[in-house]
């Protein structure tokens, strides 16, 4: 009896085992992969040539096409172990999605129209949607098999705008195209911020109406309020801004090859690598084995503030640059 008890116990031992091995492994998050290349080994296969939008197109189908095929697959949707029991890469894995659907919007109501009253792409108005679904639908249909749909139409499109017979298919680089896109990774990137500070906690000053003297509110609000991070949240936001920077990092690479022209002519090429270089600094190796919450000036490390400050400084960026491509 005691041998067997022994037997069963070693068994469970090693499936335990077993599964943090693997969930240190599927925690490991891609590399950075070059944007231009990708896109020339996709246009070599489909005989064509990087035409305007090209690489842009591409580069959103590696990014949702990487959170399906690194190592354990797309997690966020698992119902079992160990990856139920993960949440730091289904955090990430969330950071990269929100900014996928940002751009994938943004090509099926700005990048694809010569006008606002032009019809929609039929590819991405059939690919944007599919992105849409709930990042934890696991059956009928599951998120893995939607985001796949989306991509699949996504290269549709890309294909088509290679496509010199197809002159309706198209990708306009101009500069309100693109500032309207970036006025959307401001956004996501002014509230990652936020969260990230508001580790520490913060009192802030209701700044809701400031600045319009007949801005008006559905309910009254809070003169002050103290706003903070759950301890047991910070590193869930942590990684999501992993994820979405390392989106965003690769969007705005491919953004630098397609609207070359329309950057130099604003002479805003040099705004925008700085930009990205903001960005590969939220990229490092994170050597620490947990995320600490220190307090600001305390003896424990914030990786939080740090990611923040970061963060902050490439909306900053983004914001400049979105005043250079709306100036004449």
């Amino acid at each position: 009896m005691k041998e067997h008890k022994g037997k069963v116990f070693a068994a469970l031992a090693g499936i335990v085992v077993l599964g943090y091995i693997l969930a240190v492994y599927w925690s490991f998050e891609p590399e950075q992969f070059d944007v231009v290349e990708r896109a020339k080994l996709r246009a070599d296969e489909q005989k064509t040539t990087l035409v305007t939008g090209y690489v842009t197109a591409n580069t959103l189908v590696e990014v949702m096409q990487t959170l399906l095929d690194k190592p354990g697959g797309y997690l966020s949707n698992d119902v079992l172990p160990p990856s139920v029991l993960m949440d730091n890469m289904p955090a990430w894995e969330f950071g990269v999605l929100e900014m996928s659907r940002d751009l994938a919007l943004s090509m099926r109501k700005d990048f694809s129209r010569s006008q606002s009253q032009s019809t929609e792409h039929p590819s991405l108005k059939k690919a944007q949607p599919k992105f849409n679904i709930s990042s934890t639908a696991w059956i009928l249909p599951s998120a893995e098999s939607e985001y796949q749909a989306g991509i699949n139409f996504l290269q549709e499109y890309q294909a088509q705008i290679a496509n010199q017979t197809q002159v309706d298919s198209q990708f306009y680089a101009r500069a309100d195209n693109l500032r309207g896109w970036l006025k959307e990774a401001e956004k996501r990137m002014g509230s990652l911020s936020q969260r990230l500070s508001a580790s520490v906690g913060q009192e802030r000053i209701n700044t809701d109406l400031a600045g319009d003297a007949n801005a008006a509110q559905a309910t009254a609000g809070k003169q002050q309020s103290v706003v903070k991070t759950s301890w047991w949240k910070i590193d869930d936001v942590f990684y999501e801004s992993r994820g979405a920077t390392w989106a965003l990092l690769h969007f705005l690479k491919a953004v630098e090859h397609d609207f070359s022209d329309v950057l130099e002519k604003k002479n805003a090429k040099v705004s925008l690598q700085q930009i990205i270089r903001e960005l590969e600094a939220t990229q490092e190796t994170v050597w620490s084995p947990v995320i600490l919450n220190g307090s600001g000036f305390g003896f424990v490390a914030n990786h939080s503030l740090v990611m923040a400050n970061y963060i902050s400084r490439a909306n900053a960026a983004l914001i400049e640059l979105s005043e250079l491509l709306a100036q004449g």
